[in-house]
């Protein structure tokens, strides 16, 4: 099995800082092992690495090892060309590689998998990483670098690993003029205006990045679409960063604006049952491949909040979708419809939506399309129940959307470890097919045999020079791509890699920094969002709360239209005497969220509206409960930050101050959220703050007046 040269020859080395910590490197760091007794074991154990292959990849996986290797061990490694280097790697035909394989092994690596081991022959030890596709020997060499980075023992290693889903892609909000829609770490990272002749070594390192942690494709354009990246003079543009992402494995794929035959192609209508229409995708199809042999495909936002879809000319998302569909599949492309939609008039719930327009399209749309669902049916909210799509569709590809990107959760000034809040979705179970049809198995294709599975991520990267923002924000990008390759992995174990790649195999350091992590997102809950609230940030912007605004053109677009506080209670019902939104589910999850007493308390005000008094079971009303809830979270980021502080000495001084300063911003903002909500829904519960609780330090009003007209990531206008 070969693979094609790619028209550029990678070299790829990153930027490392002059003296301070910069944060550029992100988990890639292969800094010399400082315990003596390892180093020494390590040295002894690799003389040599000879990778065997001619191609692209071939040529990264080299410079991957060098680099990794001579920065880990302290002394320079350079390719071999000696079968017998204690460091093989090569694809599985090779006849050098595959007289160290099993039958069984060589059946059990799959496409873009791959094996690393310990071998033994001959009195001689060596270490084999193989796969039967050059992704796949690329994903192996970084994971063999991983465990030299994170301290493993590698006298009987064994690890044989084959992603569980196909498309794992990052979604990158980012606008032809370089903002980025709800980005936070400054502006997108292409370039438009230099490409396609100037190469920023900054893609090269974002590719090596990604093909780290398993991710195989890129989206480099809003869902908001603009047509014009769909034009000649900017396919040249998307063709040079597709040949320069190819060797690491990724795909690049655009997003299409629905009228597009409208914007760019002269036609009076997008109508996609129109003949013309259908005729210029197909064209425009053509041309793309053209510039892009291996191009992906499409991901489609139609008929929501004002982009165009097949709606407007009263078809189904089904059919706008195939339209796409067929003209992609001759090439092997494949279209992701958004299924994040809401129709012009409002209706009685907008978390039904989603599900009451596609569930009945279910088996209509082709081969070739996936449904892209959001992990939750209200819009990436601090804390949610699993969207009710995920298993009521199992004759349609449904795929995964996460928010890497932090709009609800402090943006780029909190640290917030997502993958706990990722997981507590993918291991919801539906009970679709009976009990253990979690939303893994239906993302992973597993419970409903799907022939094509994805999931995507909202991407955190910007121009700043660490990448994501705040430091911690790179351990979200981190944790999206581990659990992208496999969804069953844990939020623990990848947060402990995360920390020995990052800052220290230190025991103290890395048992400080995971308790930080995880329980950093339930902390944030408790300070924006306990109980199951929702939707309560301030407009546009979505930084900080505004429970209060309720002037907008929409009534879904505000906050009172989701909490409902009145001088009842407070709460959104969606039960059967409500909304009935709970029918959406599976019965034995209805019979759980439809009731007060059976609802996890961290969802009870998603479901229902709820008198004051209740009592919850911690014995408190359901007053006193949210106020200590509020107070819960303040006093997790003030654990925090002395957590970092008693860690000072092991992290350098530049990361250090960056992350102390950050804490100092979140304590503030977690008092901001406590002291604006409870003033606002006092107005409603008529009762006192709890003796225990910090009581607000400025009026209702002064919360009211505050105002941030430049916010980032604030949605341009177009």
């Amino acid at each position: 099995m070969k693979y094609l040269q790619s028209t550029f020859l990678i070299f790829v080395l990153f930027i490392l800082p002059a003296s301070a910590e910069t944060g550029y490197e992100l988990w890639l760091r292969y800094n010399k092992i400082q315990n003596p007794e390892l180093l020494n074991s390590y040295l002894g154990q690799i003389k040599a690495f000879n990778v065997i292959g001619t191609s692209a990849t071939h040529d990264v996986i080299k410079n991957e090892l060098s680099l990794g290797l001579s920065g880990l061990l302290g002394q320079p490694f350079e390719p071999s060309t000696n079968d017998d280097a204690s460091l093989l790697a090569g694809l599985s035909d090779e006849p050098s590689i595959v007289k160290y394989l099993s039958e069984s092994e060589l059946k059990q690596i799959g496409k873009e998998g791959y094996l690393v081991k310990s071998v033994s022959q001959k009195e001689k030890s060596r270490f084999l990483i193989t796969a039967k596709d050059p992704a796949g020997l690329l994903y192996g060499t970084f994971h063999f670098l991983k465990l030299l980075q994170t301290h493993q023992n590698l006298a009987s290693i064994n690890v044989l690993e084959n992603p569980k889903v196909d498309i794992r892609i990052l979604n990158h909000w980012d606008n032809l003029d370089r903002t980025s829609e709800r980005g936070y770490a400054g502006f997108s990272i292409w370039d438009w205006h230099k490409l396609p002749d100037y190469l920023d070594q900054r893609y090269i390192d974002y590719a090596r990045a990604n093909a780290s942690i398993g991710l195989n494709a890129t989206v480099l354009t809003n869902v908001n679409a603009n047509a014009l990246v769909l034009t000649p003079a900017y396919l040249e543009k998307v063709k040079a960063l597709a040949d320069l992402f190819r060797p690491y494995g990724i795909k690049v794929y655009l997003t299409a604006r629905f009228s597009a035959p409208i914007e760019i192609g002269g036609l009076d209508t997008a109508d996609p049952l129109n003949k013309e229409v259908i005729k210029w995708w197909e064209e425009k199809v053509q041309e793309i491949y053209r510039y892009i042999p291996d191009f992906g495909g499409f991901l489609v936002k139609a008929n929501s909040e004002g982009q165009p879809g097949p709606q407007n000319y009263d078809r189904s998302h089904a059919e706008g979708a195939n339209m796409m569909g067929d003209a992609l599949k001759p090439f092997g492309g494949v279209v992701m419809w958004r299924a994040f939609v809401y129709s012009s008039e409002e209706p009685d719930d907008r978390a039904k939506q989603a599900y009451t327009e596609f569930n009945p399209l279910d088996g209509t749309f082709r081969s070739n399309v996936l449904v892209q669902v959001k992990n939750g049916a209200i819009d990436f909210q601090p804390r949610e129940p699993f969207h009710p799509l995920f298993g009521a569709m199992p004759k349609t590809p449904v795929m995964m959307e996460f928010q890497i990107t932090q709009e609800y959760l402090g943006q780029a000034t909190q640290l917030v470890y997502l993958a706990p809040m990722w997981k507590e979705c993918l291991d919801a179970d539906t009970y679709v097919n009976g009990k253990g049809s979690t939303v893994s198995k239906v993302i992973d294709g597993s419970l409903h045999d799907y022939s094509i599975t994805g999931i995507a991520g909202v991407a955190n990267t910007g121009t700043d020079i660490n990448w994501t923002g705040h430091p911690f924000a790179q351990a979200n990008w981190y944790a999206f791509g581990l659990l992208a390759w496999n969804p069953e992995q844990t939020a623990d174990q990848i947060a402990e890699d995360w920390i020995r790649m990052t800052y220290s195999n230190d025991p103290k350091t890395i048992a400080t920094i995971k308790d930080m992590m995880m329980n950093s997102w339930e902390a944030s809950v408790n300070y924006m969002t306990p109980l199951g609230l929702h939707h309560l940030m301030g407009t546009g912007h979505h930084y900080g709360p505004a429970p209060w605004v309720s002037n907008l053109s929409r009534a879904d677009w505000t906050p009172v239209y989701y909490h409902k506080a009145d001088a009842f209670g407070v709460g959104f019902d969606r039960s059967e005497s409500g909304s009935n939104a709970v029918n959406q589910y599976s019965p034995e999850v209805v019979k759980i969220f439809n009731s007060k007493d059976k609802v996890p308390e961290k969802f009870l005000l998603w479901f229902h509206h709820v008198r004051w008094d209740f009592e919850m079971n911690s014995g408190r009303t359901l007053w006193n409960e949210l106020a200590f809830r509020y107070q819960d979270g303040v006093n997790a980021v003030r654990k925090m930050q002395g957590q970092w502080q008693s860690i000072k000495p092991q992290i350098d001084e530049n990361r250090y101050r960056s992350v102390q300063m950050l804490l100092n911003i979140q304590e503030k903002e977690a008092i901001w959220w406590k002291d604006a909500s409870l003033s606002y829904f006092q107005t409603f519960s008529k009762q006192p703050i709890p003796d225990a609780v910090e009581p607000p330090t400025k009026s209702l009003e002064y919360y009211q007046s505050l105002r941030f007209p430049f916010a980032p990531g604030i949605r341009p206008s177009w």
